[in-house]
């Protein structure tokens, strides 16, 4: 699952980790619209290999780290390609080339080339999303948001409160589970867990808006102690992001 952290010291003093976070959220936005208008299995295998290779050269993130973080979506991509090949409306045109007949079904292949193209597109969204994650401090993220594309600081930081609170749902769930072991309770899953889940997160965010509104948050102008510039480096990274995304698209073309 790919979930906010912080960043270690070389990966923020990496290439990714001193470029602008709005940019990079920008650019990933524009690559998911871009990859959303085919699906051609190409432009995504085009993405999700400079996404890949940017972690590892620019970003400085361990192979681990991103390994465990587009795992889950590997499982959901490989589902996905099959419910779509296999139930495709491509299946059901008689003009189409059967590649495999198994009794009722019948798999042609527009349908197999339109699962695997959503499927590598699933492969590739991930992919961006974690290349973004392990590779932007949610500090920062807060402090660009509020300096360079102006957003209001309430809505800023309590969304890199929200962000920040997606780790402790595993911790709060463990925590939950041993507490119905205490009680002789089955110590697995149990749908009154989500109640307790739920109570947890109303309670943390209830900490969360008194500690902002003790601290005056979006009440008037604020100091700064981290200022974020736009520089060279966002320039460069930026047009190579629009060349990537054209090169994409061009290969489907």
């Amino acid at each position: 699952m790919i979930v906010a952290r912080d960043l270690a010291p070389a990966q923020l003093d990496s290439v990714l980790g001193r470029t602008s976070p709005v940019l990079k959220l920008a650019i990933a936005i524009g690559w998911f619209l871009g990859l959303a208008t085919t699906i051609d299995p190409r432009p995504p295998v085009v993405v999700a290999t400079v996404a890949v290779i940017s972690a590892f050269v620019l970003g400085r993130v361990p192979p681990a780290d991103l390994g465990r973080a587009v795992a889950p979506v590997w499982l959901a991509a490989l589902g996905l390609a099959f419910f779509n090949t296999v139930f495709a409306a491509a299946n059901a045109d008689p003009s189409a080339a059967t590649l495999v007949q198994v009794g009722p079904f019948r798999i042609t292949a527009a349908a197999l080339a339109g699962g695997i193209g959503l499927g590598l597109r699933l492969i590739a969204i991930g992919a961006v999303g974690a290349l973004f994650v392990l590779t932007t401090d949610p500090t920062r993220l807060a402090d660009s948001l509020v300096q360079q594309a102006r957003l209001s600081p309430r809505f800023a930081y309590g969304a890199l409160a929200a962000y920040q609170a997606v780790p402790r749902f595993g911790e709060d769930l463990t925590m939950l589970r041993q507490a119905r072991r205490l009680r002789g309770l089955r110590g697995g899953w149990h749908p009154r867990l989500l109640v307790g889940l739920l109570v947890l997160a109303i309670r943390q965010g209830d900490r969360v808006a008194l500690a902002m509104d003790a601290r005056a948050f979006g009440s008037g102008p604020r100091t700064r102690y981290r200022e974020v510039r736009w520089g060279p480096l966002d320039v460069a990274i930026g047009l190579a992001a629009v060349v990537v995304l054209f090169v994409a698209l061009a290969v489907a073309a």
